[in-house]
This record gives structure tokens, C-alpha cells and sequence, in this order.
């Protein structure tokens, strides 16, 4: 049957050849695949397919959940002559290949769980010049090398690119690893990445690890991080170490992590924080942390006294709901004996406000700061004073 399949394409011609291997992947995927620039079949010790500007969508579909420039997969001679009772390849390349997500996720809902097979790429998988297309966000620029992919050895992966969203951009280069692809388990990644939202810049030395679930989502349980980097503005440029640690999920274009545990060390601006809640990112961030300092930095504004005490720690909150840069208000909570605050705090406007504080310029001495603060007792000159209130807020 594999003599008389090669005599087809021979006489066939190649391209008639390849567009209806083309045409037999698509019905048994249930995919509209289409090679717009034509296709080609490679014969010779390393038979193949060549596809120009290919495109793969659902069968109606508006969106295209795969387009290519140029595809190249090759697969020995072993494959042809079993006619897919075993799907082993050589190699894949993929040239400006563009990956709608939404798309891609809508195909693979509708698929029947437990369908298909982890093919066996011996030299690999290469794509140079890649985009993700994920909604309000995409990967650009991605370049993505897979020395082997097979299901029962270790996955190893090297990826770079730069994800844009309409509030920041992060150049990245990371390295992965998954030493059991078919249970998950042995998931590390570890690399750069360095966010920049215009205001701040946040790049870092990331490393993420734990067992990665497929079912009834994406999982990691738990998932360990570990940062290392340096937090800069126009005039801050500060180093800070971050860990956290538990269970994250992705679920409806969302990444939560709940609960959350946290430590954050740092000079300067950055704190000493030991903290628990959760955090969510998504279309918008959202963090809700309840934890302790172990002293207020003496590069944030002071605190009102009785607040002020350096030396004593600090039970600290933060809620926030809004832009992934942080430009949105931030609810603040501090507490200490006897003494209560309850304000918000417009980032951006503090670190403007920070760069303005040495500046021979005219600026208000006073940090952006809205709230309210409570203390059972309060000595001034000599006088106590109890159940004082103190608001704070923007000049009429």
C-alpha cells in the first residue's frame, strides 16, 4: 500500500500531492487546511511536506486558528510505510507562524476529551518570528526551539519574545522544562523578564516550578516562584527578592492564585513584606493582601504619628482592582496599637511625587495620599488627646 501511495504521488505531481495529504490531515481534524501559496512534497531520505502561506481554521470560521508563512515537516520513511499507524516525525519548522488563542481554545473545547496523540518530532520543533494573538494582549516576535518532543521523555524548550498589552510591554527569554510530559510532572521554567509600563521597569531573573495539571483546567499545584530583579523609575533603582507559593490556575483567560502566600525583600522603596491573600491577572489585575512590615521604609512618605515609630512592625492590607500597570487606585490599610488607616493611594502620582521631593521646584510636601486615620490616643505638646480623627485628602 506505501508503493502504491508514492506511485500516486509521483504521478499525481507534487503539489497536487501535498494538497491532498493537506485535505486527508484536515478531515481527520476536523480542520480547513489550506496552503495559499502552494504546496510541495520533499522525497528522499527525509520525505516531507513544504506549505506556503498556510492557513488552518474550523470549517466557517471567520478567524484563522493557525497561519504560517512557510511550513516544513519532515518524517522518515517508517511513517509513510505504516500510513499513520504510528505518527513519528523528523522535524518541524514554522516561519511567522500566528496562533489566534481564542480560536485555538474554542477549537480544542469542542474537541472530545482524550482525542489524539503526543506525536514523537525527533530533531525537534523551530519557529522564528512567531505572534500569539491572545485578545487584549499578544506575544510578539517569539522565537521558539524544541530539541525533541516525544511523550514518555523529557519536554526542554527555549523561548524568547516580547508580550504587549495596552498597558505594558515584557521582552522575555526563558527556558523550560517538563520531565514527564504525560503526567506534568517536573514543570520548571526559569529566565528573564522585564516589564516596562512607562512609568516603571521591573526586570528580573524568574523562576517557576510544580505539577502541571491538564484537567478540569491548567494548573499548577502548587506553583513555587522565586524573582530576583531590580524596581526602577526615573529616579528609584532599587533591588528586590520575591517568593510566592500556591495553587495556580488559568481559567476563562485568567491566571489566580489562591491562596496566595508571599515574602518581599528589598532596599529603598521596596519592603520587607511577609503577606497572604490572593491575586488574579487577567484583563485586570486584581491583589488583595493581608501580611506585616517588618518596618516602614524611610523612603516611602512618613506616616502620621502615631503611625511613624519606625522601629515597631506593622500589620499592612492592599486591595486592587484595576489596570495591569498599576495606574489604578490602590486601597491601603495599616494598623497598629491603639492606632488605624484606611486610605487610597494613586501610585503613579507617588512615584511623580517622590521624583519631585528633592526638586528645587515648587511641590506640595504632602504625598498623594486620601484617608482616614484613627487612634485612641495621641500626645501633642504635652497634651493627650483621645479618639482623634484625621482625614486626608486632595485640596478643594
Amino acid at each position: 500500500m506505501a508503493v502504491l501511495l508514492l506511485l500516486a504521488w509521483l504521478a499525481l505531481g507534487s503539489a497536487p500531492a501535498a494538497s491532498l495529504l493537506l485535505s486527508r490531515i484536515g478531515a481527520a481534524t476536523g480542520l480547513e487546511i489550506r496552503a495559499r501559496g502552494g504546496a510541495s512534497l520533499q522525497l528522499g531520505a527525509l520525505p516531507g511536506i513544504v506549505a506556503r502561506d498556510l492557513e488552518v481554521r474550523e470549517p466557517g470560521a471567520a478567524v484563522a486558528l493557525l497561519q504560517a508563512r512557510r511550513v516544513v515537516v519532515t518524517a522518515p520513511w517508517r511513517t509513510v510505510r505504516g500510513l499513520g499507524d504510528r505518527l513519528d516525525l523528523t522535524r518541524i519548522e514554522l516561519d511567522a507562524p500566528r496562533v489566534d488563542l481564542p480560536a485555538l481554545r474554542a477549537w480544542l473545547a469542542r474537541r472530545p476529551p482524550g482525542v489524539g496523540r503526543m506525536p514523537v518530532v525527533g530533531r525537534g520543533l523551530r519557529a522564528d518570528d512567531g505572534h500569539i494573538e491572545g485578545g487584549d494582549w499578544r506575544i510578539e516576535s517569539l522565537r521558539l526551539s524544541v530539541p525533541r518532543l516525544a511523550p514518555d521523555a523529557a519536554l526542554r524548550a527555549r523561548a524568547s519574545g516580547r508580550y504587549v498589552d495596552a498597558a505594558l510591554h515584557a521582552p522575555f527569554s526563558l527556558a523550560a522544562t517538563l520531565q514527564r510530559p504525560e503526567s506534568g510532572r517536573g514543570f520548571g521554567l526559569a529566565g528573564v523578564v522585564a516589564p516596562d509600563a512607562g512609568s516603571w521597569r521591573l526586570p528580573a531573573w524568574v523562576a517557576l516550578s510544580g505539577a502541571l495539571h491538564w484537567e478540569p483546567t491548567l494548573q499548577l499545584l502548587p506553583a513555587r516562584l522565586g524573582a530576583s530583579g531590580r524596581l526602577a523609575t526615573a529616579t528609584v533603582d532599587e533591588s528586590f527578592t520575591l517568593g510566592a507559593h500556591g495553587p495556580l490556575r488559568a481559567h476563562d483567560g485568567a491566571w489566580t492564585l489562591l491562596p496566595a502566600h508571599l515574602v518581599l525583600r528589598g532596599d529603598g522603596m521596596v519592603p520587607r513584606l511577609h503577606a497572604r491573600g490572593h491575586a488574579a491577572l487577567g484583563a485586570r489585575l486584581l491583589l488583595r493582601l493581608d501580611g506585616r512590615l517588618a518596618r516602614w521604609p524611610d523612603a516611602w512618605p512618613a506616616l502620621p504619628p502615631p503611625l511613624d515609630d519606625p522601629g515597631v512592625p506593622l500589620a499592612l492590607g492592599l486591595d486592587y482592582r484595576g489596570a495591569r500597570d498599576l495606574s489604578s487606585p490602590l486601597a491601603l490599610r495599616a494598623a497598629r496599637e491603639g492606632v488605624r488607616f484606611h486610605g487610597r493611594l494613586d501610585v503613579p502620582a507617588l512615584l511623580a511625587w517622590n521624583a519631585r521631593r528633592d526638586s528645587p521646584l515648587p511641590h506640595s510636601p504632602l504625598p498623594p495620599l486620601q484617608g482616614r486615620l484613627e487612634a485612641e490616643a495621641v500626645e501633642v505638646s504635652g497634651a493627650r488627646l483621645r479618639g482623634v480623627v484625621i482625614e486626608f485628602g486632595d485640596a478643594p
